[in-house]
């Protein structure tokens, strides 16, 4: 296909129907593709694709939740919309003219918000009215396209906003839908169409009653999901015209909110937002969100897939420092858990135990020799008799005896490891200055990394515990053993038992022995100061004051003291047995996804050093073996863009755009073959001189250049380096 012209035009010529479709690959064989140890690469996939669909189900069920108080409220407030005559306490909140509208308020984690909304939208439509309409700032530049799209989303017909889109929608619609005009006139006659067909009357004919006439008017509900980002004026009109059609129209508006409520205020004047009968809707915090995650699909041994502290902390960085997404941070998760079953084979093993230990019969050689590579494998034999490491190297059959052993292990690791983070959290988290962290993930992160109990601010908590008062320690003990009654394991039942035993003592305590030991305590303290009172020289002094500090080092502990030193001392000994780091524990790399630089380099990409990376070494991404180079230098054969990237880097602050095309067409001749005797080598022709044209505009649209007024035959560079 080819065209002629004499002016400049743009011919677009529509892809031919025939032509066929390249073979998708399935996701199973995009998996495979490049998978290390691709023996067991199928059954490796289907893991991951459960547990992926896991993430995904459990995250929307608890977005749901988390969401369900405000949603309930904004759908109350729907249904008031709908049955004005019967809620008259609504209807004399507002004027007839005033539109009902709700401002919800979401935060500033964005990504998050088309969960949300698409869950809105869901539950109006099943509960209240099929009559819903979402609409984006980016789509609604002007009021024209405002309009358009409610009503091409309320009606399922497309809109036309002129003749020449109405001629284009006949063409391309008429055998799917009718184009209607572009006006709310128009929507008025299609919604008292709808409420004709469903009430099954006719229109001139009255309804029975007000409770039938109530289901008979569903509200219009339009869904403003980023307010923000709308144009001022664009919404001021819309709602100025929503206004005059409300007595014909039950219309209600919802705004989706990032930042504060005080934002419809500073877009709205008061001739435009006294048409609004608002209320306001708070939903919970994007942190809040973040630690619900954490906590019902990491912070579980249900759910065998690990990440390690590093990886874990690059996560927690992203979300507080970027983006407050609790969308992205499950991305992340995501991310970590298809790289942790393509890159590790032995990612067979990261299921349930009664799943691993089929899998552990069915290892191969090759996996075999991989277990006895692994670290913490490595560290298990040292520790090992000669004979048995003899054994664990050379019989394989041993091996799988003992690796079914070790994922046993390693299962009842978790099932005890997460009650008593849960229970230690508990303890600590209502300290003064929070020494191990408010939050359950930063202690997480502290026992991902070490032995808590080498921590100073361990060690500090402990003494703070046992300075806490009766009633508020029975209370956090109480807690502790609810935590405790929930795990399933042997060893945390008995901690259980020792729990409850614990609790007697301290209901069962005599605090009338107690008080009475007081009085001696303080005679005891008393008898030195009297002396003090007498005169005395120095050495008389000296005594006196080592007899009081003696004193009170053979203070005698109260029943409750003592049992108080018992109880920290118990929780003490269940952080020393349970909460060692999973880097201790034999095969955790089955389990435990470690390579935090592959998730930063995809989550957390840093553009200008992939740009410049590009641009000095081509042959990191085209993989042309003619762009090798040894010196760091580039080659004449790379792309234009490189080519003028390494001139540019030669010259000062201003650069002379005719001595940088010459030095251009001087490499480029070299890159064709000329000889450097000739005479056309280094010349400038038309066509060096447009691919140079194009390799300065890029430049400049990646921001290394800029034009100036200095000189205008110069170009302004805008990287360090230069004079």
């Amino acid at each position: 296909m080819s065209t002629s012209s004499v002016s400049k035009g743009c011919f677009v010529f529509k892809p031919s129907c025939k032509k066929k479709k390249k073979q998708q690959l399935s996701l199973e064989e995009h998996f495979t593709d490049g998978c290390e140890g691709a023996e067991n690469s199928d059954v490796r996939f289907k893991l991951c694709h459960l547990l992926w669909e896991k993430i995904k189900t459990d995250t929307e069920v608890l977005q749901d939740e988390l969401n369900r108080k405000v949603l309930d409220s904004l759908l109350d407030l729907a249904r008031k919309c709908s049955s004005t005559l019967q809620h008259s306490d609504w209807a004399s909140k507002m004027r007839a003219s005033e539109i009902p509208t709700a401002a919800l308020v979401l935060g500033v984690n964005v990504p998050d918000h088309d969960m949300t909304f698409q869950s809105l939208s869901e539950q109006l439509q099943q509960s209240v009215t099929p009559h819903v309409a979402s609409v984006q700032a980016k789509e609604c530049g002007t009021l024209k396209h405002l309009m358009k799209r409610v009503l091409e989303r309320l009606t399922g017909s497309v809109v036309a906003v002129d003749d020449e889109e109405e001629e284009e929608a006949e063409q391309t619609s008429a055998q799917l839908h009718k184009s209607a005009h572009c006006s709310l006139s128009t929507l008025c006659d299609w919604y008292n169409t709808k409420v004709k067909k469903s009430s099954g009357g006719t229109p001139g004919k009255k309804r029975s009653s007000p409770a039938k006439d109530e289901q008979q008017q569903p509200p219009v509900v339009i869904i403003f999901k980023d307010l923000e980002a709308f144009n001022p004026r664009v919404l001021q009109n819309f709602i100025l015209i929503c206004s005059l059609y409300i007595e014909r129209l039950p219309l209600m508006f919802i705004f989706g909110i990032a930042t504060s409520p005080s934002t419809i205020q500073h877009m709205l004047p008061h001739s435009v937002s006294s048409l609004l009968c608002i209320e306001l809707f708070q939903s919970l915090s994007c942190t809040q969100h973040l630690a619900t995650v954490i906590d019902k699909l990491i912070l579980t041994h249900h759910f065998p897939f690990k990440l390690n502290g590093k990886v874990m902390q690059v996560l927690i960085s992203i979300f507080l420092y970027h983006d407050f997404s609790v969308r992205n941070f499950i991305k992340g998760v995501q991310l970590a858990l298809l790289e942790h079953f393509h890159s590790q084979p032995l990612s067979v093993l990261c299921c349930k135990k009664k799943e691993a230990l089929p899998n552990v019969t069915q290892l191969s050689l090759r996996d075999l020799e991989r277990i006895r590579q692994l670290p913490s494998f490595k560290r298990y034999v040292e520790k090992q008799e000669h004979e048995e490491q003899v054994r664990l190297l050379k019989d394989d059959g041993y091996l799988k005896d003992v690796c079914q052993g070790l994922i046993k292990d390693l299962h009842k690791y978790h099932k005890n490891y997460y009650p008593v983070l849960r229970c230690l959290h508990t303890l600590t988290s209502s300290l003064p200055r929070y020494p191990l962290g408010k939050q359950i993930r930063e202690l997480h992160l502290i026992c991902l990394e070490k032995n808590v109990w080498e921590n100073e601010d361990y060690q500090s908590a402990m003494k703070l515990l046992k300075m806490l008062a009766k009633e508020e320690l029975i209370t956090l003990l109480q807690r502790c053993a609810e935590i405790v009654q929930l795990a399933k394991s042997k060893k945390m039942k008995m901690a259980l038992i020792q729990l409850e035993e614990l609790l007697t003592k301290f209901k069962q305590l005599d605090t009338a022995a107690a008080v009475e030991s007081v009085p001696d305590v303080e005679e005891s303290f008393t008898s030195p100061v009297k002396n003090l009172q007498k005169k005395t020289d120095l050495f008389q002094l000296q005594k006196t004051l080592l007899e009081m500090n003696e004193s009170r080092r053979s203070k005698r502990l109260s029943p409750f003291e003592v049992l108080r030193n018992e109880a920290v001392d118990f929780i003490d000994g269940l952080v020393k047995s349970h909460l060692s780091p999973p880097e201790s524990q034999t095969l955790n790399e089955v389990c435990y996804y470690s390579s935090s630089a592959t998730v930063r380099r995809h989550l957390n990409a840093t553009p200008r050093t992939s740009i410049q990376a590009a641009l000095n070494s081509p042959y990191y991404y085209i993989q042309n073996d003619n762009l090798k180079t040894e010196d760091g230098s580039v080659s004449n054969a790379a792309p234009d863009i490189c080519i003028a990237y390494k001139l540019h880097l030669e010259c000062g602050r201003l650069i002379n755009l005719y001595d940088w095309l010459e030095a251009y067409a001087t490499v480029v001749s070299a890159a064709e073959g000329n000889e450097p005797d000739s005479e056309d080598f280094g010349k400038v022709d038309q066509v060096k001189h447009a691919r140079f044209i194009r390799a300065v505009s890029e430049l400049e649209f990646l921001g290394f250049i800029k034009s100036t007024k200095q000189k205008t035959d110069h170009v302004a560079r805008l990287t360090w380096g230069g004079c």
